[in-house]
C-alpha cells in the first residue's frame, strides 16, 4: 500500500504566525501555491490560504500590510504523518472537507504537504470519495 512519504511535497516553504498577510500573498505569488504551513519557531501552529486572505482578511476590512497571518489562519490544522497509507490522509481529507494536509513528523515539525492534486496525479488510490466528501459540503470557513 502506498504511503504519504511517497507523494507528498517535501522542503515546503512556511511563514511566521506573525507575519502579515502582505508577505504571506507575495510568498505565495513567488512561489505559486495557494496554502502555506504556518509556524511559531518550529513549531506548526496552522494553515493559512489564498481564500483566507482573501475572504477572512481583505473582504474583513483588514489591511494587509499590518494584519497578521494568526488573525485569518486556520488553527484546526489536520496532518498525517509520512508512513501514513495514502487513503487514511484520503478518509482525513474527506472528512474533514480538506484538500491539502501537513505532514509533521513525532515532534510536529512540518515536513512536507500532500494535496489532493497529489492523490490524483502521483498515484492510483482512489481519490473519487474524497473529492466527492470535500465537494458535496463546500468548503469551510
Amino acid at each position: 500500500m502506498p504511503k504519504v512519504q511517497d507523494i507528498m511535497t517535501r522542503n515546503v516553504v512556511s511563514i511566521q504566525a506573525s507575519d502579515t498577510l502582505q508577505a504571506a500573498a507575495q510568498r505565495m505569488r513567488e512561489l505559486n501555491i495557494g496554502a502555506l504551513p504556518v509556524c511559531e519557531g518550529d513549531a506548526l501552529v496552522g494553515m493559512v490560504t489564498d481564500r483566507d486572505i482573501a475572504v477572512r482578511g481583505v473582504a474583513a476590512g483588514l489591511v494587509p500590510k499590518s494584519a497578521r497571518v494568526s488573525e485569518v489562519m486556520t488553527a484546526e490544522l489536520r496532518w498525517c504523518r509520512e508512513a501514513d497509507e495514502i487513503e487514511h490522509a484520503l478518509t482525513l481529507m474527506g472528512s474533514h472537507q480538506v484538500r491539502r494536509l501537513a505532514v509533521v513528523d513525532l515532534n510536529r515539525k512540518i515536513v512536507g504537504i500532500v494535496a489532493l492534486g497529489d492523490m490524483a496525479t502521483r498515484q492510483s488510490a482512489p481519490t473519487d470519495a474524497a473529492l466527492r466528501d470535500i465537494s458535496e459540503r463546500g468548503p469551510k470557513d
